[in-house]
């Protein structure tokens, strides 16, 4: 007794097991820049709602003769060791690390290569339309601090993130084992005490764990680098104060941060209630499915048997007839098949919101207001379309191939006539005859 709960322990367990992987996986998928196919990294929330590396970006419009402004460079290159350090000395940036160093919401964007200021048009790899950016470019986006954080903890999950290596330290680098906020910098333990002297403002730097991604103070808008602490609901955009007096958004519906941070948290709350119900009712209908499909398989092999040894009786006069039947069973035997094969396939295309689902829940756990409204809003217009799209599925009977039989007390003058006879079941055959995937019609078959 004590063995069969153990092995439904492990059971349950790997079932578990399972199901976080996948939901993982399937995460991933929402992680991965649309450009270079690999996980985000200071990527910028685009007017259409879609999000892409920042250095894939800058690629883009270097590509379609946008140029950098002379005037779009760090105001303290010095904080950063990418640009100066007392070991390494000042280094030279070339031209193209600059355009991509350029600000996020921070700095101004891309120029035409002539006279007149244009607004630049940016072709968005998602949804393959041309985005207007503003006369700032890249300038006018903010970053989706959010989504960074939601990609290092995806990293530090699955364990691929490869380790962090001192940015001071001269060939052979040191493994990192400190960073800093203020110096957007990490460090071995003795550049950390090197750059940080005793009795020095840096001195009072806190250290953090080491990390590729530093954590910004906040958002800040683009226009007047004021802290974002207002949304503007008929902009739907993230605004500060400077923003609200002025004329743009005159007459507009502007709140506080928090109350469009609540109403937001409390819809995405409520649509990963609705998706992680419908989850588990398609397990349920996948399970079904399996299951009539073994059964499909078991009841089309036991229907070529009997034909076989019925037939083996009458050998002389049902050589032809033998042939018939088989092909017939084997028929209905891969025509219910692939309508099942089809169900499961649907249903699994609909389980693919588990990872939209858990980059939601990652997503819920965004304590900064504006963050959080920047990043949920855009989530929050996918969880509907996948919810509509739940809600307009249309389920089908999970019924098996029936079981066939022959009736053989005929004279052997109506073996030409010989058939199946069809059972109750039999209009079961047909039963998917109507029942086509929604907007699946490549199916597995």
């Amino acid at each position: 007794m004590a063995e069969g709960d153990e092995l439904q322990a492990f059971t349950s367990i790997m079932d578990a097991l399972v199901r976080i992987s996948t939901s993982m996986k399937n995460m991933e998928r929402e992680l991965l820049c649309p450009v270079c196919k690999e996980m985000y990294k200071h990527p910028v929330i685009l007017p259409c709602k879609h999000n892409v590396c920042h250095v894939c970006a800058s690629e883009i419009l270097l590509q379609r003769g946008y140029v950098c402004d002379p005037n779009s460079e760090p105001n303290s290159p010095a904080s950063s060791p990418s640009t100066r350090s007392p070991r390494m000395g000042r280094r030279v940036v070339p031209k193209q690390e600059r355009l991509i160093k350029s600000g996020f919401g921070t700095y101004p964007g891309r120029k035409r290569c002539n006279a007149h200021t244009q607004s630049v048009l940016f072709p968005c790899p998602s949804c393959h339309r041309d985005v207007d950016l503003g006369e700032r470019g890249l300038g006018n986006l903010f970053r989706n601090l959010t989504l960074e954080r939601v990609v290092e903890r995806y990293r530090q999950t699955v364990n691929i993130s490869t380790a962090i290596m001192c940015q001071f330290c001269k060939p052979p680098q040191q493994e990192a084992s400190k960073g800093c906020t203020e110096c957007r910098a990490t460090f071995c333990n003795e550049c950390f005490k090197l750059y940080h002297p005793w009795g020095t403002q840096k001195a009072q730097h806190e250290p953090t764990p080491p990390t590729l991604t530093f954590k910004p103070k906040g958002l800040m808008c683009p226009d007047h680098k004021e802290e974002v602490m207002l949304y503007c609901k008929t902009c739907q955009r993230l605004v500060c104060q400077i923003c609200r007096v002025r004329r743009t958004h005159s007459g507009h519906k502007i709140t506080p941060i928090i109350s469009a941070y609540q109403a937001l948290k409390d819809k995405l709350s409520k649509t990963i209630t609705y998706i992680l119900g419908s989850q588990h009712l398609l397990q349920g209908q996948i399970s079904e499915l399996e299951e009539s499909m073994k059964h499909t398989e078991l009841n089309g092999a036991k229907a070529q048997e009997e034909v076989l040894q019925l037939v083996s009786a009458l050998r002389s006069a049902l050589d032809d007839k033998q042939v018939s039947l088989t092909r017939d069973i084997t028929e209905r035997q891969r025509e219910r098949r692939c309508i099942l094969e089809a169900q499961v396939w649907e249903r699994q295309t609909l389980l693919e919101n588990s990872g939209l689902v858990s980059y939601a829940h990652e997503v819920m756990k965004e304590t900064e207001q504006p963050c959080f409204v920047l990043a949920a809003k855009q989530l929050h217009e996918r969880i509907v379309r996948a919810i509509e799209s739940v809600q307009s599925f249309r389920s089908a009977a999970f019924a098996p191939l029936p079981p066939v039989k022959l009736d053989v007390s005929r004279e052997l003058k109506l073996l030409t006539e010989l058939n199946f006879v069809r059972g109750v079941d039999a209009r079961s055959l047909h039963v998917c005859s109507w029942w086509r995937p929604r907007n699946l019609l490549e199916g597995p078959c």
